[in-house]
This record gives structure tokens, C-alpha cells and sequence, in this order.
């Protein structure tokens, strides 16, 4: 199966995405100074890659493409049900004379990285007409979204994003607009 013009232009984009995150990922690996952030983006550089080969082999031989991405589990450890508010996030003083990332610099940048990504792979995924093609974007935006996750929690355990959680009069609030319809 030929790729459609539109499923050709996505993955150029998402092609040329990869490669500003495996560059980035490559210089914030060697300037994170935080353990935990650091296995984080050494955990995931191996699956952008992964990713990154996966559109390439699209491209290059779309009938002999498998498209099966490895999507690791989601790892989960501070969020919960009981969830606590976070203290207002450490301010942010934006670094205009940059030589050096600091970890929150890294770790923001990556987030926002994988938060663009999986926008593009949801968006992508909706019109692929190839179903190996429509089935690798649908794992690689479960992928993007697995790994902010994980970054967003470093952020926010290091009080570096805020956690802001619903009052219960807000969510009556809006509880109390809907109803559910039986059948």
C-alpha cells in the first residue's frame, strides 16, 4: 500500500520533529545534574530513536513497514487518588544568556516537546488511510504521552509545575450541569 500525500507530509513533519528531540535529548542527557531526571531521558532516548527509525522505515518502504513501536507502560508514582495541592511552583526566571540548561530548563523543554508530539501523532493518526502506518502513530502517541507523564511528575514533585486540584464545590459545580442518560 502507497502512502497517501497527506500521510507523506505528516510524516516529514514528524520526521523532522524526531530529529530536534533526539538532538536536544542528546545535549540534556550530558547537562542534567539530577539522577532521576537523568534515567528518565536515558530510558526514553532508546525509544525516540526506536520511533524516529520506525518513520524513516516508512518512508524508505512502506509495504515492508511493521509499524510496531515499543510503547512502554506507563510509570506512575506520586499521583494517586488522594492527590495533594502543591505549594505555588518555584518561580521561573526566563535565562536570556543560555550556555548552560539547568534541570527544570530541561526537563520544561522536554515536556513541551512530547505534549506538541502527541498532538501531531493524535492529529496524524486520524487520517492515516495505511492501517501499519495508523496503528505505529496511534503507539507513538501513547509513547509521547506515557513520557510527559513521567516528566510532568518529576516536574511537579520537584515543585517545578504545579499540581492544582479541584475544590469539591467545583466539581459540583459542574457535576451538577450533566446528567446520565439511560437507555
Amino acid at each position: 500500500m502507497k502512502l497517501t500525500i497527506c500521510e507523506l507530509s505528516y510524516l516529514n513533519e514528524l520526521i523532522t520533529s524526531c530529529v530536534n528531540t533526539i538532538t536536544c535529548m542528546s545535549l540534556f542527557k550530558n547537562q542534567v545534574t539530577d539522577e532521576e531526571l537523568k534515567s528518565l531521558l536515558c530510558t526514553h532516548f532508546p525509544i525516540h530513536v526506536e520511533d524516529y527509525n520506525r518513520k524513516v522505515e516508512f518512508v524508505k518502504n512502506v509495504d515492508t513497514a511493521t509499524g510496531k513501536l515499543n510503547v512502554p507502560e506507563l510509570n506512575t508514582s506520586i499521583f494517586s487518588e488522594n492527590v495533594e495541592q502543591s505549594k505555588p511552583a518555584e518561580p521561573i526566571t526566563v535565562n536570556t544568556n543560555v550556555t548552560n540548561l539547568t534541570d527544570r530548563e530541561i526537563a520544561l523543554s522536554y515536556f513541551l516537546t512530547l505534549k506538541r508530539a502527541g498532538k501531531e501523532y493524535a492529529i496524524a493518526s486520524m487520517e492515516a488511510t495505511n492501517p501499519n502506518l495508523r496503528q505505529f502513530l496511534k503507539d507513538a502517541y501513547t509513547m509521547s504521552c506515557n513520557h510527559s507523564y513521567e516528566v510532568y511528575e518529576w516536574m511537579a514533585k520537584h515543585n517545578y509545575y504545579p499540581i492544582i486540584v479541584a475544590t469539591g464545590e467545583q466539581t459540583g459545580n459542574i457535576g451538577s450541569i450533566y446528567n446520565t442518560i439511560s437507555l
